[in-house]
């Protein structure tokens, strides 16, 4: 199959370079546009759905570094989230609440760097909410580096720069775009034990991770790359690791408003964007987005999102994850490193300051 050319397999430390992204021919980049035409008409329609609850967006500054992001109950998150991002450099926060019941929309837009929208339609229906979060950056993102993310994901950036500085860095080497690991922590004992307060950082409960195996392959489809393997993968799809989550991600990203997410931020149009990651071995810049998924809290979101069925575009086929999560499933394994901190990854080869 032409999408398993430049197969290759990574090793714990970031491994080979998966090799040169595939040369797109001219009917597959006539037949991308016409997609990106499609994803962008999406978004704009996909406004209508969206309810402000604080719009303090006329603050936006030239330059800023904006964060977007769509959340649903997340009060256990969100208080070391805006903190860990403050502190990175974020300047203003593009939300998308849908449906939250944990007071955490009301609490978000409490915060004056914070602009909220509400929306109680479907997530699945909304391209797992990336229409909404779409039609943000094409309304507000146009010309700023913007941080696309989800509330369970905490960006490291090599040596901890500040976003401002590394997106004119980027912007000095002429890159658009910054790629990302998803890296999985978990804890050192069964999901759902221990203790987790808000404003906490995560990395003190969720101590380990597993710095690989990881595979990397270009998909001829999209020219995007499809990197798989690590914890989940180990502990939940071993049987069927073509279901086993997608890893990379291309989260920071110098936005225009003709720029679409065509799979949640694992892949963009126009697909040049994506030849800009190649994986933690690739060259130029890269970080680790620490994925906090497993927190205290997990085996109960997984009874939700496998009652609600928002989250898979075949959720059936993910029950014995959903079934294992709200088990208490143990996460940690031989392979298993403990957390140290953002130099740990880069000395590791999970990212590269380029």
């Amino acid at each position: 199959m032409a999408q398993d050319r430049n197969l290759r397999e990574v090793s714990a430390g970031g491994g080979a370079d998966p090799g040169p992204p595939p040369r797109l021919g001219a009917l597959r980049r006539y037949r991308l546009r016409l997609l990106r035409r499609r994803l962008l008409w999406r978004a704009l329609r996909a406004r209508h759905q969206l309810q402000p609850l604080a719009d303090r967006t006329d603050s936006i500054a030239p330059g800023a570094v904006l964060l977007v992001a769509c959340l649903r109950n997340e009060a256990l998150r969100l208080p070391y989230f805006l903190r860990h991002y403050r502190s990175l450099g974020v300047s203003h926060f593009l939300l998308v609440d849908n449906g939250s019941q944990d007071g955490s929309a009301e609490w978000l837009a409490d915060h004056g760097d914070v602009s909220i929208w509400q929306t109680g339609a479907s997530y699945r229906a909304a391209r797992f909410g990336m229409d909404w979060l779409g039609w943000l950056l094409m309304r507000y993102g146009h010309g700023h580096w913007c941080l696309t993310v989800d509330a369970d994901e905490l960006l490291l950036t090599p040596g901890m720069e500040h976003l401002p500085a590394l997106a004119a860095r980027l912007q000095d080497m002429g890159r658009d775009a910054m790629g990302a690991l998803m890296l999985d922590l978990c804890p050192e004992t069964p999901l759902g034990t221990g203790i987790h307060a808000p404003g906490q950082d995560p990395s003190q409960i969720l101590t380990h991770f597993d710095a690989g195996p990881f595979r990397a392959r270009w998909q001829a489809r999209h020219g995007n790359l499809w990197l798989q393997g690590g914890l989940r993968e180990r502990v939940f799809f071993a049987d069927h690791p073509d279901r086993g989550p997608t890893l990379n991600k291309l989260p920071l990203v110098r936005w225009n408003r003709r720029y679409a997410y065509l799979n949640s931020t694992h892949s963009i149009l126009p697909a040049r964007l994506n030849a800009l990651y190649a994986g933690p071995a690739g060259p130029g810049p890269s970080g680790v987005l620490l994925h906090t998924k497993f927190l205290p809290d997990s085996p109960a979101r997984a009874r939700e999102e496998r009652r609600r069925r928002e989250h898979f575009g075949q959720p059936e086929l993910f029950d014995p994850y959903y079934r294992a999560v709200t088990e208490g499933a143990l996460l940690v394994g031989s392979e298993s490193l403990r957390y140290e901190s953002p130099e740990q990854m880069q000395a590791l080869g999970l990212m590269r300051r380029g």
